[in-house]
């Protein structure tokens, strides 16, 4: 991020009025930040995306989550990215009045400047000309003080503050994803209470949201000691405490969502499935598995489903079926594949998902007429999400989650080409305190499985780091695991590594990317190998992996040497008949590839 401006305004209560519409509205400005990225000039196409984005951001301020991003502009140059959130107790009403005159505002305090974020009492509104979304971001901070200082005893007062916002900051953290949202008031004496909120935007996660809120309470003692109210304003979070009320409740809490016992997914009438796809037609197929099949559905009120169909006519996928109800049922990401139902009336099984235009990533990144659509930013955005999806498993979700068949097909796309992990069927689940466990039956893809998973059944959350690795070199390469390279079949792992080591990484990289590589692509190919290291204990961690995507100045270690290193043709040919699962499939298909999950 580009140096900020230092122009934070320290003000602890700055009444503004702000006339919106014909009406008067009355919002407390708290602070700003024009960010020193660049100027841009009136009525240039850049000013005309940022007034669409500033538009939009107050058009759709009264969404009930309060929370909305959205873009403007083609071109990299005259692109604008722009968030508002609003306190997670604002009336639809409220936020809106406040976001349109925060923006206005905004746009006055910083004139002419290319990124620049704004505070009032409840909302905030930000704007860039780089990717803001879903990146956990602390600076340009500010923070603010009451006048009042502690009038009884610090050190009391001090014990129920720290440990009134520890309470917060766990359950923002422990509750939806899309709502990382607390309040709570407390008795500090007789006469007096103590009021704390926290907050972070919806579109980072759990995980960095707890980072970004202790963080946020470290500062405290410096910018609020002493002081009987204080906040801490970050773009993806903000802390606040006062001895007086300051947000809307009818209680002393807003509880966290329950803890899941049982699948909280209703099942679905049977004769629903049929008739939203025109009774399992031929002409509504999306894919054909080993377990069943998938159709695309649409339901009486237009929207669009994708049903799997699992076959009456064996046995088999029957344990896979619970398994991914019973954890999908419990699991919310927006890069997780959501269950909206599921019946079992019979012999008839059927799980039914959100249906995703775009099919999954296999179809774009190993076709070469479809690959020209994945540019570098799009490729990108893909593998962070993935990294997003696979944290949330490993460590944010209320279970611990290893997915066990992470692979391109299994990497389902949207509209937007955001990337949703799915097929849960063969995942397992960790207690919190356990690291690694033996599998009894090993089940998988040859090719993305852990070298110690593949041969002694031993998984952990790296054995899923392995096979995210892997699929970093097929999204940067555009080549699958083994592939023929017009002489011989090359393992794309060992063929990284080798050119790696040789200094001719632009020999890994998919020729549509161009040769002129960006220093994002070189990093994510070491972060790739980095992945598929053959120690488990050398593999970095997902949280790791997600810092070092989003974080460019994190030094990256040098990889050792990666598991399933193979030096001929002969040894790829000889290895993967030895994982043959059926002499029907190829050195890629271990598993059956489907368009949704199996």
């Amino acid at each position: 991020m580009g140096r900020f401006c230092n122009i934070l305004f320290f003000l602890c209560a700055v009444t503004i009025h702000l006339s919106i519409g014909t009406a008067q509205v009355r919002f407390t400005f708290k602070k700003h930040a024009c960010v020193a990225s660049g100027n841009y000039s009136a009525n240039s196409t850049y000013s005309t995306s940022l007034n669409i984005v500033l538009s939009s951001l107050s058009a759709n301020a009264s969404r009930p989550d309060r929370f909305y991003n959205t873009t403007a502009g083609l071109s990299p140059d005259d692109k604008v990215y722009g968030i508002f959130l609003c306190r997670g107790d604002t009336k639809p009403q409220l936020c809106q009045d406040c976001v349109k005159a925060a923006s206005e505002d905004l746009v006055n305090r910083c004139p002419n400047q290319k990124e620049a974020i704004i505070w009032f009492d409840v909302c905030m509104v930000r704007y860039a000309n780089r990717a803001i979304f879903s990146y956990m971001e602390q600076r340009p901070r500010g923070s603010a003080q009451s006048p009042t200082a502690i009038r009884s005893d610090s050190g009391e007062f001090n014990r129920i503050l720290g440990d009134l916002m520890d309470r917060l900051v766990t359950r923002a953290v422990s509750g939806s994803p899309q709502d990382m949202f607390a309040i709570e008031e407390v008795k500090v004496t007789d006469f007096r209470n103590l009021y704390g909120l926290v907050q972070c935007t919806p579109d980072i996660s759990q995980h960095f949201c707890n980072v970004c809120l202790r963080n946020a309470l470290g500062d405290i003692p410096t910018c609020c000691g002493w002081r009987e109210g204080g906040r801490v304003l970050a773009p993806s979070c903000t802390i606040r405490y006062e001895s007086g009320p300051f947000f809307e409740t009818n209680g002393t809490t807003v509880p966290s969502s329950p803890p899941a016992t049982s699948s909280s997914q209703p099942p679905t009438n049977p004769t629903i499935a049929p008739v939203a796809t025109n009774n399992f037609s031929n002409g509504n197929t999306l894919g054909r598995g080993g377990f069943g099949d998938v159709y695309k559905g649409v339901l009486s009120n237009g929207q669009e489903i994708a049903v799997k169909r699992l076959s009456k006519k064996t046995d088999q996928g029957e344990p896979e079926f619970k398994n991914e109800v019973l954890l999908l049922a419990k699991l919310q990401h927006r890069n997780l594949i959501r269950l909206l139902g599921f019946c079992l009336d019979g012999e008839e099984r059927l799980l039914i998902y959100e249906f995703l235009p775009n099919s999954s990533l296999d179809h774009f990144i190993f076709d070469p007429a479809n690959r020209v659509c994945l540019d570098w930013e799009r490729r990108h955005r893909i593998i962070k999400g993935i990294a997003r999806g696979l944290l949330y498993l490993h460590e944010d979700s209320r279970l611990r989650i290893v997915h066990c068949d992470l692979k391109a097909s299994n990497i389902l796309l949207d509209e937007d080409m955001n990337p949703k992990i799915s097929d849960f069927g063969m995942a397992r689940l960790f207690s919190m305190d356990e690291t690694h466990a033996n599998a009894s039956r090993i089940a998988g893809t040859y090719g993305y499985m852990a070298p110690e998973y593949a041969h002694q059944g031993h998984f952990s959350t790296k054995s899923d780091v392995y096979s995210f690795g892997v699929l970093i070199l097929e999204i940067v390469s555009g080549q699958k695991i083994c592939f023929d390279n017009g002489e011989e079949l090359e393992h794309l792992v060992t063929y990284a590594w080798r050119h790696w080591n040789e200094g001719r990484v632009v020999d890994i990289v998919d020729p549509i990317l161009g040769t002129n590589l960006r220093n994002e692509i070189i990093r994510c190919l070491h972060i790739g190998l980095l992945c598929v290291q053959e120690s488990v204990a050398n593999r970095p961690t997902m949280a790791l992996i997600v810092s070092m995507l989003n974080s460019y100045y994190l030094p990256l270690p040098s990889p050792s040497r990666p598991g399933f290193l193979m030096q001929s043709s002969t040894q790829i040919a000889g290895h993967s008949s030895q994982m043959r699962i059926s002499t029907h499939f190829t050195v890629n298909e271990v598993s059956i590839t489907d368009l949704y999950p199996r």
